[in-house]
């Protein structure tokens, strides 16, 4: 597990696996076999950081698969932020509720994606850094993009309400 801190390349396949840590089967050790083989093949794969005083936004990209796990037909969410174009943090979380739609599956996706690009805005607040630049919120799901951006702004939508503030931005993919 905590190759994922470092390596946001295996966090979607750490995910999977660590949800059999418990009563681990022939497969699963099959599938963490398969893990180290693709770190010993690939050592030097990591995070750079660069320096880019033109771009200072944070960007924020989302994607979910709607019921992709099997056995229980729940949604795996994921995102990536981005700081001056530099990743910073990254997650690949399996939803708590069975998603009735894509839709609603990927709405919850970037409701995980934007809590964390909130903290790190006031993270980086708290280090001076204030960013007069909303964040970047890209979701590749055109009927979520379309239902939060047709919500009224009195609906309990904190999403919304972030849209309207101009805190954050919804660009199109």
């Amino acid at each position: 597990m905590y190759l994922a801190h470092t390596r946001p390349d295996l966090a979607y396949a750490l995910s999977v696996v660590s949800q059999y840590m418990h009563n681990p089967g022939e497969q699963h050790m099959n599938a963490v076999m398969r893990i180290l083989k693709y770190l010993k093949n690939a050592p030097g794969k990591g995070i750079l950081f660069t320096k880019n005083v033109d771009h200072q936004s944070i960007e924020v990209y989302t994607d979910t698969d709607w019921a992709g796990a099997v056995d229980d037909r729940r949604s795996t969410s994921g995102y990536f932020t981005f700081v001056g174009g530099n990743l910073v943090t990254w997650k690949s979380k399996k939803q708590n509720v069975v998603a009735r739609s894509s839709a609603e599956a990927e709405f919850r996706g970037m409701a995980l994606g934007l809590c964390e690009a909130l903290w790190l805005r006031l993270l980086l607040q708290d280090l001076g850094y204030l960013s007069r630049q909303p964040i970047r919120l890209f979701c590749d799901n055109k009927a979520t993009c379309d239902i939060v951006q047709s919500m009224s702004r009195w609906t309990d939508s904190s999403l919304r309400r972030k849209l309207d503030d101009k805190i954050v931005e919804l660009p199109k993919i």
